[in-house]
């Protein structure tokens, strides 16, 4: 396997990570990561609850574990029944038991209206197209602060240029889990890299394959596939193998997968500069955000190794 460690320049370094099989939907390609696990921390679905909206773009969240600290995914945003829809743009660290107030939330719900049925309530990660500027807005009071870039993404998908993140979240829907069916997540993965069309789009790891399991469909579906639909490449008829029995077909298709293998690999991005700052700690838990090279995102690590990362290309 692949390491993965030059991809993110020291001191969040990437040790004993490695990259396996890429798989490709369209497109999106999906690259697993496996790596050293780091256990006790609550995963995202199953024990870190939305608690409250508090006003628009006052979000309450707690971590429902009574031992183990929650990592808050960057960019999770909640579609919820009675209130309106909104995402973080910055991770954070929970303490067991812990509620907290997130009031520089983003509404993603220009108006009222189009909200789901209780029963269909699940949590999203921003669409890439989004992201950058929303890590931006990190810190930054005001509800309505993303529904300009919202606008703009509406409209090069030919939607309604409104600040309704719903027209594609929800609407899109039935196309964008497409690709959980697609891709297929593997045993002991607890991370991706993923491309759309020809670049790299995004580097996901997560503290163990439980969480990543539970971020799965929100990373494929809405932060990385919201773009690979809209660039969905047109059918081609596959070339045919020149070879003419069984034995010189598996030779033929062996070098083809590690050809295309090696195409995707060789589009990752080279280890540059880029720059951390701290934004929290918990315990030995420290995140921060990093920015340069033409890259962008932030990472949680401890005693100087990384135990979870949204990276993407900027």
């Amino acid at each position: 396997m692949t390491r993965l460690d030059t991809l993110i320049p020291s001191p969040l370094a990437l040790p004993g990570y490695r990259l396996g099989v890429p798989q490709r939907a369209g497109a999106l390609t999906m690259v697993p990561v496996y790596g050293p696990g780091r256990p006790g921390i609550v995963p995202p679905r199953s024990g870190l609850k939305l608690k409250r909206v508090v006003g628009y773009g006052n979000v309450e969240l707690h971590n429902g574990s009574d031992s183990g600290v929650a990592i808050v995914p960057l960019h999770i945003g909640y579609i919820q029944d009675g209130a309106q829809n909104h995402a973080l743009c910055s991770a954070a660290l929970l303490a067991a038991g812990q509620t907290r107030l997130f009031r520089d939330a983003c509404c993603v719900q220009a108006a009222q209206g189009g909200y789901l049925e209780g029963r269909d309530q699940w949590f999203f990660v921003l669409p890439w197209e989004l992201r950058t500027r929303a890590l931006e807005l990190r810190g930054r009071e005001g509800y309505s602060k993303l529904w300009p870039d919202i606008a703009a993404v509406n409209r090069c998908y030919g939607l309604p240029e409104r600040g309704h993140l719903e027209q594609i979240l929800t609407r899109k829907r039935a196309v964008l889990t497409r690709f959980r069916s697609r891709l297929e997540r593997v045993p002991e993965q607890l991370g991706a890299v993923f491309f759309v069309g020809e670049r790299f789009a995004g580097l996901e790891l997560a503290p163990d394959p439980r969480f990543f399991a539970e971020m799965w469909m929100p990373l494929v579906c809405f932060a990385y596939g919201v773009a690979a639909w809209q660039a969905e490449p047109e059918p081609v008829d596959p070339v045919p193998f020149e070879a003419t029995d069984l034995a010189g077909i598996r030779t033929a298709l062996e070098r083809s997968r590690a050809e295309r293998d090696h195409a995707v690999l060789a589009r990752l991005p080279a280890a540059g500069d880029l720059a951390a700052v701290e934004e929290e700690r918990y315990l030995g838990l420290r995140l921060h955000t990093v920015t340069g090279s033409g890259l962008a995102g932030q990472v949680v690590s401890e005693s100087g190794r990384v135990v979870y990362a949204s990276i993407f290309a900027a």
